[in-house]
């Protein structure tokens, strides 16, 4: 599944169709992406939402090909993981971050690398902010990914980027659907 992964990120840059305006930064150390969005909710809607990302993360970006199979425990130590469905009883798993930070209905920080990037030699922070607004509330997501890339980070933080705003503009349709 990794390499279905890989697979979708090296299509997106060859199609030419990633958005690169919130690529903070970029060096061959790592990248730096944010993205944000206003979503009409209150902040605890928003959060409770969060922390069940089987109700808006894409199950094209999960390693099972089931967003189903997402489930995160909002604690710190807590896990993102994922259940591997198995033949005969013998699934498996994938641990996607650890929660690192869990303050309710302001912020998760997690520590993990995601995608194509748990099979390199990567740390990455993912943090989702929720901060009021004039009409519901302001979420920043924002990733921070530094270690050993074998693809260029030059390459990978357009597509990073492009796959974690898609993530976040489902978490916002599905909040303002009453998710």
């Amino acid at each position: 599944m990794r390499a279905c992964i890989r697979a979708v990120f090296i299509t997106a840059l060859a199609a030419g169709t990633v958005a690169q305006a919130e690529v903070k930064s970029v060096n061959d150390a790592g990248f730096s992406i944010a993205s944000n969005v206003r979503i009409d909710r209150d902040a605890r809607s928003v959060y409770s939402l969060i922390v069940k990302p089987a109700r808006w993360w894409s199950s094209e970006h999960s390693s099972s090909g089931d967003a189903a199979n997402l489930s995160m425990d909002p604690r710190a130590g807590g896990c993102f993981c994922e259940r591997l469905p198995g033949a005969n009883g013998n699934a498996g798993s994938v641990e996607h971050a650890r929660l690192i930070l869990a303050e309710p209905y302001k912020r998760v920080r997690l520590s993990g690398a995601l995608g194509p990037l748990q099979a390199d030699a990567v740390i990455g922070t993912l943090e989702l902010t929720i901060m009021p607004s004039d009409r519901g509330v302001e979420v920043t997501m924002s990733y921070i990914a530094a270690g050993y890339m074998r693809i260029d980070s030059k390459q990978m933080a357009p597509a990073v980027d492009k796959v974690l705003t898609e993530q976040l503009m489902r978490l916002k349709r599905v909040a303002e659907q009453g998710g």
